[in-house]
């Protein structure tokens, strides 16, 4: 047996380790599964990277595909799983994953990127494609002894959108990935995690996302973890009380739907289990926070960073109260700094570009591409997320505006140089530049500002909107598209869209 489940098994034989609206999973159970995913995987080829890809909606089939992938020795790749086809055969290839890993909402997707990428392996659960290996039959024939945890572990390699129209791929960083010279001393690592101890885990979010992939990790620390496939607010707060979780990881968007139910709606649930939230993904309007800390307690933790880099800011409830709006002082190993055009440190609540130094001298590591490691830095490990902010004389930081490209809706990052690079292609379109506006459920979303070509008579709107969402992931789109006569290009050829952006943001404070 893995030891932790063992264990487990064995202090507490009776417990669902495992759960989402479908099944429910005792830690035997967690156990046997593990292990013959585990031991299939070990004995598979995985390429030189020994690198497998997992590109499926929630449920206790993702989390024990990720996991086992872990406990076998492979780096996982967690997939979008909104993306088509084409997008899914880029990361496949990019990555080298040997093995994908799909559900039934994903199966035609995931078999027609396996074909384009040469993966020849392609396992399903609850499929009826006919192009796959069964996952129960894959588990089956595979061995249910104790799998080898001498070998060494591999960290997820992860995808997010990219500033040139590419997916870019980051390693999990040293901050979030528990280390350990074999698989054996990872998972003891893991019991590390402050979450671990509190109780039942909730996953709320996607799992192709590092936050709520972690209930996986949880998993492995001993929390039992439930799984919800998709969010609705009042649904998250009856699993709430239904299975007393403890714990979970939101983004700023689960808060304001949560917000939106009625008052009858959200007195009717007990939530008091909650003990910890850990919240990512954007910084979370100052009403919004103030109206969740006031109904659920003071039990929330920003956490601010990225995935290249994990945490490089973090508050605690009290703080904020003290701070409002801040997303908290740097965190070892990193030390923030607000710099000015000519890179010098501003004072005091000056604002100014928002930078980190990494005391370890690592930074942004991206996967394949040393010079786009490079242009995230202006000095060694001296790196930028891409905010304008400033900081008080306690060290707290605060977020003003963005000076790069990139646009946060619903906790999820996007590029507008992705959307642009098939916009540009219509023949109604001259020129197109998609910039991040206001939306109060989201946060942020995508809007595309296009001169239309001379010889369109009569562009259309939604054409155009529609030409993109055949070719790209719906969520990478704009929403919205304006005609306009300029967009404010320099002689280089550079467009400023903080001045673009700036007249939809008009009375958007927080």
């Amino acid at each position: 047996m893995v030891q932790f489940a063992k264990n487990m098994a064995a202090e507490r034989p009776d417990e669902i380790a495992l759960r989402d609206p479908r099944a429910a999973l005792s830690w035997e159970a967690v156990d046997d599964i593990l292990n013959r995913a585990a031991n299939a995987i070990r004995t598979s080829d995985t390429g030189p990277d020994h690198r497998i890809a997992v590109f499926a909606e929630n449920g206790v089939e993702t989390a024990l595909a990720n996991l086992g992938g872990l406990i076998g020795g492979a780096s996982v790749v967690p997939v979008n799983f909104h993306l088509t086809a084409d997008e899914v055969a880029y990361i496949l290839s990019d990555s080298g994953a040997q093995i994908l890993f799909v559900g039934p909402e994903t199966a035609e997707r995931g078999c027609d990127a396996a074909a384009q990428a040469g993966v020849q392996t392609v396992i399903g659960w609850r499929c009826e494609h006919t192009d796959l290996e069964d996952w129960d039959a894959w588990l089956k024939a595979s061995s249910g002894e104790e799998p080898d945890t001498s070998i060494a572990p591999r960290p997820n390699l992860l995808y997010t959108s990219g500033t040139t129209g590419r997916p870019k791929g980051t390693h999990l960083p040293p901050t979030m990935f528990a280390g350990g010279d074999t698989v054996e001393a990872h998972l003891e690592n893991l019991k590390q995690n402050p979450l671990a101890t509190l109780g039942a885990h909730l996953v709320v979010g996607p799992m192709y996302h590092t936050g709520p992939l972690s209930g996986a990790r949880l998993l492995a620390a001993g929390a039992p973890s439930v799984i919800l496939t998709k969010f609705d607010a009042e649904n998250t707060l009856k699993t709430i009380e239904e299975y007393q979780t403890t714990s979970t990881i939101m983004v700023p968007t689960h808060f304001v739907r949560l917000l939106a139910l009625d008052e009858e709606t959200k007195a009717r649930y007990d939530v008091s289990s909650m003990t910890r939230v850990s919240h990512t993904g954007a910084k979370c309007p100052v009403d919004i926070k103030r109206a969740m800390i006031e109904w659920w307690g003071p039990v929330f933790t920003d956490a601010y960073g990225a995935s290249e880099v994990g945490t490089t800011c973090m508050i605690t409830s009290e703080e904020w109260l003290l701070h409002p709006g801040s997303v908290g002082r740097s965190v070892p190993p990193f030390t923030a700094k607000i710099l000015d055009d000519d890179n010098n440190e501003c004072g005091p609540n000056v604002e100014g570009r928002l930078y980190f130094e990494d005391a370890t001298g690592r930074g942004v590591v991206y996967h394949n591409d040393p010079e786009k490691s490079a242009a995230a830095h202006i000095a060694p490990g001296v790196f930028t997320l891409g905010e304008i902010a400033y900081m008080d004389e306690e060290g707290y930081v605060y977020i003003t505006d963005r000076f790069s490209d990139m646009i946060v809706s619903g906790g999820v990052n996007i590029y507008p140089a992705e959307a642009e690079q098939v916009l540009i292609d219509h023949p109604q379109v001259l020129d197109v530049a998609c910039i991040g506006i206001p939306h109060p459920e989201m946060g942020e979303e995508l809007k595309a500002l296009v001169i239309p070509h001379p010889d369109a008579e009569n562009p259309n709107a939604a054409e155009i909107i529609g030409f993109c969402r055949e070719r790209l992931s719906h969520y990478k789109c704009p929403r919205t598209l304006d005609f306009v006569d300029d967009l404010g290009r320099n002689t280089m050829g550079k467009i400023n869209k903080r001045k673009l952006r700036a007249p939809f943001w008009e009375g958007h404070a927080d």
